[in-house]
């Protein structure tokens, strides 16, 4: 057998994990989420001097912010569709809300709306989620540690969702909640209800799991090459870029019936991601 090829002096073997289930997986990269928007045509508000991490979209009626300042830190994304400050929405995740569950919500703030009418339900029955009728539609994750409802309560409306974790001592904790007026866009909150019910693992470096979610999540070790990060994150400025290119010809031509937009960018699947150098047996913290 001839030897295999040496590695460039760069290309050292990084220790990831594989997390599951995603929700209690940690916040992850937020170039996750900027990178992103960037390349779709957002425009980057932060001031050099630090504070909120902005992006506003090209029309100038989204903004995504991370709040920073705020203890414990927040995704902040609102919007309105027109003038009137009555059509203005809100939403709010909790810092370890996964990236890329929050992702499937801005990305699809990106697209442009399809003829489809959005069900945030489908997605999540679709995975084996179970729902709950009632005054208060639930639908609750198969491991009974993430739902999402809708709360209708004193003349108000909202999207609610939380990630939960049992500690050493049997008691329940909330790591992460995220709250959407129900006025919020319709596709992103569909998008937001696909991620989170997606059922692959995602990667992490060590250390980035939550200490409260470190007894339910099982963390599989992961060796990673420096240019395979590399080449996941170019994948999603790729997506973001025709996502953009679409929107403006949209915007250009307005075609009779609207084009389909492109299909929103997936973290690759773990039976994708090239071979690793090295990859051992699942391990559960406890």
């Amino acid at each position: 057998m001839s030897p295999r090829p040496a590695l460039p002096g760069w290309e050292v073997p990084q220790q990831h994990y594989l997390i599951q289930p995603r929700h209690l997986a940690g916040g992850g990269d937020l170039t996750h989420i900027t990178a992103y928007l960037h390349a779709a045509g957002w425009k980057n508000r932060t001031r050099r001097s630090g504070g909120r991490i902005t992006f506003d979209s090209p029309d100038g009626n989204s903004r995504v912010s991370y709040a920073r300042d705020l203890n414990p830190p927040r995704w902040m994304v609102s919007g309105n569709s027109g003038n009137d400050p009555a059509n203005t929405w809100h939403a709010s995740f909790g810092a370890a809300i996964p990236v890329e569950i929050l992702a499937g919500f801005t990305d699809a703030l990106t697209r442009s709306p399809t003829p489809q009418a959005p069900n945030v339900w489908r997605p999540l029955t679709g995975q084996g989620w179970t729902n709950t009728a009632g005054e208060h539609p639930t639908a609750t994750s198969p491991d009974g540690g993430t739902s999402l409802q809708f709360r209708q309560e004193n003349g108000s409306a909202a999207w609610m969702a939380s990630a939960n974790a049992t500690t050493s001592s049997g008691q329940e904790t909330q790591v992460w909640d995220a709250v959407l007026t129900d006025n919020a866009p319709m596709r992103a909150i569909e998008g937001f209800a696909a991620a989170l019910a997606d059922p692959m693992p995602l990667l992490r470096p060590p250390g980035s799991m939550p200490f409260t979610a470190a007894r339910q999540a099982t963390a599989t070790p992961y060796m990673v090459l420096p240019s395979q990060l590399g080449a996941w994150q170019r994948l999603r400025v790729t997506a973001a870029r025709a996502t953009r290119r679409a929107r403006t010809t949209w915007g250009i031509h307005r075609p009779r019936r609207p084009t389909r937009a492109p299909r929103p960018a997936r973290a690759p699947k773990p039976a994708g991601i090239p071979r690793p150098l090295a990859l051992t047996g699942g391990v559960r913290r406890r």
